[in-house]
């Protein structure tokens, strides 16, 4: 399976099919999250977020690839990942792409 953030396929063998997308949205440890409330009031890293956010990343594209490979698609052309959003408790990423097939692979279900 391949992701790639190419808009376009550099190849005349690729049909582009349909827009694929998943959504992650993963809890933050309530005690971590006061934690990381606490240094957003005196600045520094928000290393607890960094990691959830990271992990997220990781998941969606590891669902979106999952999700190709259910449709029958060969990968993922022009794969965006949105800007992560951290809500109250959690992270919030969204991730997507246009499925494609190789034209030797078109007769995959």
């Amino acid at each position: 399976m391949n992701l790639t953030a190419l808009d376009q396929p550099h190849r005349p063998d690729v049909e582009v099919g349909e827009l694929l997308f998943v959504v992650v949205v993963s809890a933050a440890n309530i005690v971590r999250d006061v934690r990381e409330n606490i240094r957003n009031l005196v600045g520094g890293r928000m290393t607890h977020y960094e990691s959830l956010i990271e992990k997220a990343v990781e998941q969606g594209l590891s669902d979106l690839e999952q999700k190709a490979a259910d449709r029958g698609y060969d990968g993922v052309l022009g794969v965006k990942i949105s800007h992560p959003v951290v809500v109250d408790g959690g992270v919030e990423v969204i991730l997507y792409g246009n499925g494609y097939k190789l034209a030797a692979h078109k007769g995959k279900p």
